[in-house]
């Protein structure tokens, strides 16, 4: 009998679930404020990570700016600082374990308690998986997917415990944000590392959501961001089939930090960014493994990545050339 009561009432839950999704797409949702809350950002340093950071920051939260380039996270800091809002900028490698233990302990200490994290770091080797030197697949899968489980831990004298998460579990207040991929969601070829790293990212952040929802810590939020690519030149010639690029173009930066700050302050669980994307997420799932594949094929998608590797592979060749006729500095 009680399981027929839990099947009515999953029922109930499932059907409000869908009619607030319909709701929520056809009416704005209702936007928390964020006032007072310190917001760390991963790769702040340049691309969606800057806009990232301005963006908090306009809404009233005080950002924390991680980045390995310590030239451009300071860059970003006096941008938000112009702005009049407070920014402080660590230098960190997060694909180095240790390098984000330090920082982190920094930050508890001189800044205070994370209450908002957005781990929107993220690299591309760009080589094709055969001829791709061991270490930039391991990089790629380090900063895109590993980071996601060390930024949350510290090394204290006794043992190995959370470093942001506790807090905001023992206030039951926080929002963790994922920043993954479209290629988390479905794949294409010639970046398996990428599509491996963000397809790992994706299962981390929907085991941790479910994780805070069994244990009944309901204010602490999560948002997984998957946008298509965005026009930073992460993936530079990145290209579909001609007549379709019209229909899905590359996403302006701006545009996908603003739908996403629209979702992370609306407490959505995940946005597609664009939603079309959806129906390729959806397609995965429902049809046949050879007509996924004479889709991609129509669209151009199995060889869109052709065009950014052999850019990237220009663009080796001419820091190489740089080096060897002593025109690139070292430093």
């Amino acid at each position: 009998m009680l399981v027929l009561v839990d099947l009515v009432l999953m029922l109930m839950d499932f059907t409000i679930s869908i009619l607030n999704a319909i709701v929520r797409t056809i009416l704005r949702p209702r936007l928390k404020p964020i006032d007072g809350e310190l917001c760390l950002i991963t790769g702040a340093g340049g691309g969606l990570g800057r806009l990232f950071a301005l963006e908090f920051a306009k809404e009233g939260a005080e950002v924390v700016l991680w980045d390995c380039n310590q030239e451009a996270n300071e860059k970003t800091a006096k941008l938000v600082r112009e702005l009049g809002f407070k920014a402080h900028a660590y230098t960190v490698d997060i694909s180095k374990r240790e390098s984000i233990y330090q920082t982190a302990d920094r930050v508890r200490r001189e800044v205070g308690d994370i209450t908002m994290l957005v781990n929107n770091a993220g690299v591309v080797a760009g080589q094709r998986f055969l001829e791709c030197p061991d270490a930039l697949l391991e990089r790629t899968l380090l900063v895109n997917c590993h980071a996601l489980f060390w930024v949350r831990h510290k090394t204290t004298k006794t043992c190995m415990t959370k470093a942001f998460l506790p807090h905001m579990k023992a206030t039951n207040h926080g929002h963790i944000v994922t920043v993954a991929s479209t290629l988390g969601l479905f794949t294409t070829a010639c970046v398996e590392d990428y599509c491996a790293s963000k397809f790992g990212a994706v299962g981390f952040h929907e085991s941790l959501t479910h994780s805070l929802l069994a244990e009944g810590v309901d204010g602490v939020k999560t948002t997984l961001v998957c946008p298509y690519i965005v026009n930073t030149g992460m993936f530079a010639g990145c290209q579909i089939r001609e007549e379709l690029r019209s229909l899905i173009p590359p996403l302006d930066p701006l545009d996908c930090v603003q739908r996403s700050m629209e979702a992370i302050l609306g407490d959505e669980a995940m946005v597609c960014i664009p939603s079309i994307m959806n129906i390729a997420f959806m397609s995965r799932a429902l049809l046949p493994w050879e007509a996924n594949v004479a889709t991609y094929r129509f669209m151009g998608g199995d060889k869109c990545m052709y065009a950014f590797i052999k850019s990237k592979q220009q663009q080796q060749r001419v820091v190489a050339n740089g080096y060897a006729n002593g025109h690139v500095s070292s430093g």
